[in-house]
């Protein structure tokens, strides 16, 4: 029977259950997952929020396809003051590096957020007192390694946290880092109606 899991993946954390090393993974999570339940995607260790976990391969094939450029959105928090020029560009595509090749990214939305409220990080970003810093959303329709962290520093401002908001419609508002929601399929469906 196909089983949904959305959880917010915290800091630190890889998005697998096998163990490498003595780093957390979604097995430390404070829940009993299906054994064949597996994650769709990933997020970096040093990334955060929305992960979805199914056992449902056609809906992970068509989550991933990537002719389907279905749409991420994150919360970035950068270094420095975020313009609106360096919003226009990520907006436009700008040409970052994958694997030691170029990539034109494909047009994006990116806008300055006000401070959003988000759970706090844990260990919490390095403090600067005369280095500001501010947030941006920036929706994606394609996910290559690393690609927001690329794109931010070819504009200038280098990331400082990243969070995964949502994927379509669905996002992690009023998640807890390390929560685990079940998922109706009706549900997501609904908040996934381009899949």
């Amino acid at each position: 029977m196909p089983q949904y899991y959305a959880i917010y993946k915290p800091f630190g954390m890889l998005s697998q259950f096998s163990r490498e090393g003595d780093q957390p993974t979604l097995a430390d999570l404070p829940f009993a997952f299906p054994k064949d339940v597996y994650p769709v995607g990933r997020l970096d260790a040093d990334s955060e929020g929305l992960l979805l976990l199914t056992n449902d391969n056609i809906f992970k094939t068509r989550l991933l396809d990537p002719a389907k450029r279905h749409e991420r959105t994150y919360w970035v928090q950068v270094e420095g003051e975020i313009t609106q020029e360096a919003c226009a560009q990520l907006a436009a595509g700008v040409t970052i590096s994958i694997n030691g090749k170029k990539h034109n990214t494909l047009p994006a939305k990116a806008q300055v957020l006000n401070t959003p409220n988000v759970p706090v990080r844990n260990p919490p970003i390095r403090f600067r007192k005369n280095v500001p810093d501010s947030w941006l959303s920036l929706t994606l329709h394609e996910g290559k390694n690393r690609q927001v962290r690329r794109m931010t520093a070819a504009v200038g401002f280098p990331t400082l946290r990243l969070i995964r908001w949502s994927i379509g419609t669905f996002s992690v508002e009023g998640f807890e880092p390390g929560e685990v929601r079940v998922l109706a399929p009706e549900h997501l469906r609904q908040a996934l109606q381009k899949f």
